[in-house]
């Protein structure tokens, strides 16, 4: 057992019950760090670039597959991110990131997500002259249909990009503000960390912070701790996408525990791109047992071929996550979520309410509700 200090569910284990993914499919979950452009369904990218007379590199479901979802050919995320041209090519309009935003709800509707925070830069969606405001208001449109529909809360985090120049990224920043309070509920900075330090879009940054906005950032996923360090100091980061090699540096580490400053795990992700070498050597278990708040994501539904589901299997699987453990990373993740304070404790009081009546087996321990939502 780990010994978090608040963060700590009442939770006990529940003896004989088996972890399956279909039991695991029925538990509340969080998804705070899922691409737009990286979670589309695959039937969906074929149809829309018929419909368009969009010329893709495959034509067939199978061929295209291969092209879309990580396997051998992926050797660092460089490569992971060559499919995402893929998809780029068919969301370059307002009716289809409103499909793709919508179907994304109901696709973690049907694995009981109940709250997701979708992330995406509008500026790669301009090839065809689209105006950045409607780009935004197509995701936001798509979202609250399947909000309305499927009884799962949403949230948009814009992505401002390493890889243009920190201009577009003070652009986007600008955007997110536009939109505080109207869907947008975070800022995030994304793409190829090497050669592309967090620190040069540090005016971006600190035009969110000012604007009392919630900001994330993609850091010490392929890079050294050093990013994860630019990412808390120059960038005032909430949360860190990935935080994988946070490992490297014990005393950030201990301020990044100290602080309570969430970590977005993306497994499967993490393997694909080559930045851990097996799920049983990925730096979660150890991440967890330390007593930092970790959160289980999906990063890219589509060229992970992944779920949250799956993405929970796979630590209990590979690196021994307990029952109980399980329901600690899917507190985390609620706990995590940049929602209002009011707002998240009264979600939680419903999401351990429901732990408590799946996940133990016989239920011989209640839940302390209001202490634990209480104390995030």
């Amino acid at each position: 057992m780990s010994h978090h200090l608040n963060d700590q569910s009442t939770i006990r284990e529940s003896g004989a019950q088996e972890i399956t993914e279909e039991f695991l499919r029925k538990l509340p979950k969080t998804d705070l760090h899922c691409h737009l452009d990286g979670s589309l369904r695959q039937e969906t990218i074929l149809e829309l670039a018929e419909k368009r007379k969009i010329l893709l590199p495959a034509g067939d479901p199978d061929n295209l597959r291969n092209l879309v979802v990580s396997g051998g050919n992926v050797h660092h995320l460089a490569d992971y991110l060559k499919a995402f041209e893929i998809t780029l090519s068919v969301m370059q309009d307002e009716e289809a990131l409103f499909r793709i935003a919508y179907e994304l709800v109901e696709d973690c509707a049907a694995e009981n997500v109940r709250y997701i925070e979708v992330r995406y830069s509008p500026i790669l969606h301009t090839r065809n002259g689209m105006r950045l405001t409607h780009i935004v208001d197509a995701v936001i449109d798509g979202l609250a249909l399947g909000e309305k529909r499927f009884n799962v809360k949403t949230g948009v985090i814009i992505c401002g990009m390493r890889n243009i120049n920190p201009e577009t990224s003070y652009r986007l920043a600008e955007l997110a503000i536009a939109y505080k309070n109207r869907g947008v509920v975070a800022f995030d900075l994304a793409g190829a960390e090497e050669d592309y330090p967090a620190k040069k879009h540090k005016d971006a940054f600190f035009l969110i912070l000012r604007n009392n906005i919630n900001c994330t950032l993609h850091a010490g996923e392929s890079y050294g701790p050093e990013s994860i360090h630019q990412a808390v100091h120059y960038c005032g980061a909430h949360r860190i996408g990935h935080g994988t090699r946070l490992k490297e540096d014990g005393d950030l580490l201990n301020y990044i525990n100290d602080h309570r400053i969430p970590l977005e795990i993306c497994l499967t992700s993490n393997i694909q791109t080559r930045v851990a070498s097996d799920f049983s050597e990925h730096p979660l278990r150890f991440y967890y047992d330390y007593g930092l708040r970790t959160t289980i994501n999906t990063d890219n539904r589509l060229m992970s071929d992944t779920n949250v589901t799956r993405e929970l299997y796979r630590a209990h699987k590979h690196l021994g996550f307990s029952l109980t453990e399980i329901c600690d990373l899917i507190v985390f993740g609620f706990k995590s979520a940049f929602m209002p304070h009011r707002s998240k404790v009264k979600m939680l009081k419903g999401i351990l309410s429901e732990l408590n009546e799946l996940a133990l087996q016989p239920k011989t321990q209640s839940l302390q509700t209001t202490t634990d939502a209480e104390a995030l």
